[in-house]
């Protein structure tokens, strides 16, 4: 039986994310999502672009291709397509995934390309400096809105879920088995997923913000947290600043991929009958 520790780059430890980061919560359970369904590392890809969770292919024992900011999404559907065999997962954090990749994010969702999207979300630009991001919540304090932040924040899955992702779902890092469960859900859908997880920047988001250590940013996720199944009895009002976690969205279509090879075919035998 396969262990995490198959899939992963011991001599690259340690790493060089900040005590008390989500992100390693979040690599570890991939690894071992990865054991777990004893995939072949010869048959996984990982895109990755730049920020703290765009360092997880430093660690990982597998096929990865580090990118340009922003642009995990777009190497990670050319994988998809070159070589629908592989299982191809693309990591980002909010401002590589969201913020300047989000153009790719919703057109990725919309076509349904066959990649798990996992996206480490902190509220912030954690490698550079705590600066705001797309998901940073409005009047939050970061680096660059010292004096609050202004601007309304994405909600990583409902825009996912809008633009045609097949498969999103939320978990966070307080929750690395439940991490692990809709990760490996999302690899098994055959189209776009998206995996948001929560993961705590005490360095940044959570000093500004007077969040506390680390442990205290974990237990304040479990008191936001609301499970999907509650969530659906509750009103708005009473879900405001409540972090909604499990599958929120699994509604399977053809990928990509599947629809544009029946093109191909189809015309292949037209144009063989005709030249009959």
């Amino acid at each position: 039986m396969k262990s995490y520790k198959d899939y992963m780059l011991f001599n690259k430890l340690p790493h060089t994310w900040c005590a008390g980061c989500g992100d390693g919560i979040i690599l570890q359970s991939i690894a071992a999502v990865m054991a777990e369904m004893e995939i072949d590392k010869h048959d996984i890809a990982l895109a990755s672009g730049i920020g703290c969770f765009g360092r997880v292919d430093d660690y990982l024992d597998i096929n990865c291709m580090h990118v340009t900011h922003g642009r995990a999404l777009p190497a990670a559907t050319g994988i998809a397509l070159g070589n629908p065999n592989l299982t191809v997962l693309c990591t980002m954090g909010d401002g590589d995934g969201a913020t300047i990749g989000g153009n790719h994010l919703i057109h990725a969702a919309r076509r349904n390309i066959n990649v798990t999207a996992i996206i480490a979300n902190n509220y912030n630009y954690g490698q550079t400096g705590g600066q705001y991001s797309a998901t940073t919540p409005t009047h939050s304090i970061t680096s660059t809105s010292p004096y609050g932040h202004v601007e309304h924040n994405f909600d990583l899955c409902k825009l996912a879920e809008a633009a045609g992702a097949t498969f999103v779902a939320r978990a966070t890092t307080y929750n690395p088995v439940q991490m692990r469960k809709l990760i490996r859900q999302g690899i098994e859908n055959k189209g776009f997923s998206l995996i948001e997880c929560m993961a705590a920047c005490p360095t940044h988001y959570g000093r500004y913000n007077k969040q506390g250590d680390a442990a205290a940013m974990l237990k304040r996720y479990n008191e936001l947290t609301v499970p999907v199944e509650k969530a659906k009895n509750m009103t708005p009002e009473e879900l405001e600043g409540k972090l909604v976690t499990g599958v929120l969205v699994n509604n399977p279509r053809p990928d990509y991929y599947t629809m544009y090879k029946k093109i191909i075919d189809e015309q292949s035998a037209a144009y063989e009958a005709a030249q009959a």
